[in-house]
């Protein structure tokens, strides 16, 4: 995975891209998490506008707990819900990318969201290291 500053991940070396959805699924899910949506890229590229991409597949991750804690601060931050995770075919196996939460909310620029956001955070960094 290239560095960038909203994001972090690694790659699984010798895992498929199902295998690895469901991995990032088991560990989003042990750490209070939930898919709400997934969205195959690849797939929908095809379909809408016939053009070939590779494997890419992006979860909508959620923590009830944590999104409630954020909507009952500033209902418009459901803007930057959910956490969203990237999984996508590798040379080697598959990359996963998760958003980081805390970059995400930077943007609503309320010091209030922090704790939430370091939260999550601290919970997605847990799952990407498990994986």
């Amino acid at each position: 995975m290239q560095d960038v500053s909203y994001a972090f991940g690694k790659t699984l070396e010798g895992t498929s891209l199902q295998e690895a959805i469901s991995r990032v699924e088991g560990a989003l899910k042990d750490r209070g998490f939930g898919i709400l949506t997934r969205i195959d890229v690849h797939d929908t590229l095809k379909e809408k506008i016939d053009v070939d991409f590779k494997p890419y597949v992006i979860l909508g991750a959620c923590n009830p707990r944590l999104a409630h804690r954020a909507l009952t601060t500033d209902d418009s931050v459901g803007l930057l819900l959910p956490c969203n995770v990237v999984v996508t075919e590798a040379t080697d196996g598959a990359e996963v990318a998760f958003a980081s939460p805390k970059s995400m909310l930077d943007l609503a620029g309320q010091a209030e969201l922090l704790p939430v956001a370091e939260e999550a955070e601290r919970l997605l960094r847990e799952a990407c290291d498990k994986l």
